[in-house]
């Protein structure tokens, strides 16, 4: 047992840093990076087995925190660059992990489209209502009408429901997080890594700087009639996301109507756990793997460009001929 103790405390010293974190104190991000460095560990991964994708935003400064590959990316970009690793190398665990804003405000053309697909994908998002890093906005997820302290008036803007939008765009895992409740939430990054598709995990957390109304006591229960946490776990309940595949019609239906209640459920309960999970839809690359025969033993990554000279191996003879090029 203490041999065993001591693995697991090695396994997640590999991904954790020796350099100052600048969040700023009681961010929800520091109870993410925790668990998201956890479940790393705990799945047995090695750093270098891990890319962590990243847009703008205090999310996006979470790849420096952890010690696997990282790409910095533009605002609102982090789909796309994910979706070309993991193309390009199938045997890596890509995750992206963006702020409500990068990920629902200009990133949601990417958001949807990425649905389309159902790559092998990880995507956690950092929802605390606001764009923290340039001084507080409303972020898409805030609710129209109300007013953190960064904002001079309340919110002109409806929200977006990232849970909703992500079944609607076809991602087949659907979950949601808390920032505070670490343990919880290891289970659920572990769970969105391992399934077989595009995965979202909406991890909701308190912005200490810029959102005094959905702060920690909030989450806790205050300002309930019954002081109850309003985080609770759907999980524990009679309620079951999972549409088994080759689920009929009428099953499915009555899931998806399940799952938008639980969806739009905000206020004084909010539901964490898994909220949907479409069994059985294959993803991307074993749609591009049966229409593409070598890309199954190899894909872009594991091919030979250039012989030990430097020289491109490539063949480009005969497209040259059919365009006439001498």
């Amino acid at each position: 047992m203490a041999t065993a103790t001591l693995d697991r405390r090695q396994a997640l010293k590999q991904f954790r840093v020796d350099y100052a974190n600048d969040w700023c104190a009681g961010c929800g991000d520091f109870g993410i990076l925790g668990a998201l460095q956890q479940a790393l560990a705990g799945m047995g991964l090695m750093p270098h087995q891990v890319v962590l994708v990243g847009g703008i935003g205090c999310s996006g400064k979470t790849q420096y925190y952890v010690n696997c590959y990282g790409v910095h990316t533009l605002h609102g970009r982090p789909l796309p660059f994910a979706t070309g690793i993991k193309l390009a190398n199938p045997e890596l665990t890509v995750i992206i992990v963006a702020g409500d804003g990068d990920g629902l405000g200009i990133g949601a053309g990417h958001f949807v489209n990425a649905g389309r697909r159902n790559v092998d994908l990880a995507y956690l998002l950092f929802n605390n209502e606001v764009y923290g890093l340039t001084q507080g906005q409303g972020a898409p997820t805030l609710q129209l009408g109300l007013q953190t302290r960064s904002l001079v008036e309340p919110n002109i803007q409806e929200s977006v429901n990232g849970p909703s939008l992500a079944y609607a765009s076809g991602f087949t895992w659907i979950g949601r997080g808390y920032s505070y409740d670490v343990r919880h939430l290891v289970s659920m990054i572990t769970r969105a890594v391992r399934h077989p598709g595009l995965s979202f995990l909406d991890i909701v957390q308190p912005c200490p700087t810029y959102n005094d109304l959905h702060d920690k006591a909030w989450f806790g229960g205050a300002g309930t009639d019954s002081g109850d946490p309003r985080i609770y776990d759907v999980e524990a309940t009679d309620y079951d996301g999972r549409i088994p595949a080759g689920a009929d019609a009428g099953d499915y239906r009555a899931k998806v109507a399940a799952f938008s209640q639980k969806a739009l459920e905000w206020g004084d309960r909010i539901p964490v756990g898994l909220l949907l999970e479409r069994q059985g839809v294959t993803s991307f690359g074993d749609r591009v793997g049966g229409r593409l025969q070598p890309y199954r033993t190899q894909p872009p990554a594991a091919r030979v460009i250039a012989d030990e000279s430097g020289r491109p191996t490539a063949d480009l003879s005969a497209a040259f001929d059919e365009s006439g090029v001498d």
